[in-house]
């Protein structure tokens, strides 16, 4: 896929992700899914991602810590939480510490894909 946008995926709903990764692939996305903050952040040390899409709530680590580890070894990505159960304030905590934005799960599938496409036309 000539320029496709390097996505990475982290949640620890493994049919969510793999879902998620085939209808991304589809618009043109070159999605990495991760199941684990720990996968995530070997995989963000290992690779060069455009964007990454995390959850906030992983089962071996929290998202704002993982998104705090993202903000130091790579400034510049722009990191779009998926947050559940009502945590807007988990969300606006995110916000706070980097995040480029969040969607509440489940999230329409045109809106991730625009705002990935938003969040890497401002990095570009």
């Amino acid at each position: 896929m000539p320029n496709a946008i390097k996505l990475l995926l982290v949640d620890d709903e493994v049919g969510f992700v793999d879902v998620l990764s085939k209808r991304l692939a589809k618009r043109n996305m070159a999605v990495t899914p991760v199941y684990s903050g720990t996968q995530a952040i070997q995989t963000l040390r290992k690779q060069d991602f455009d964007v990454a899409v995390l959850d906030l709530k992983l089962e071996d680590m929290d998202g704002i810590e993982i998104l705090r580890i993202f903000k130091k070894l790579v400034p510049s990505m722009p990191v779009i939480m998926l947050t559940g159960h009502g945590s807007e304030q988990a969300a606006r905590e995110g916000m706070a510490c980097g995040a480029f934005d969040y969607l509440t799960k489940p999230s329409d599938l045109q809106d991730l894909v625009a705002k990935i496409q938003q969040a890497v036309r401002q990095e570009a």
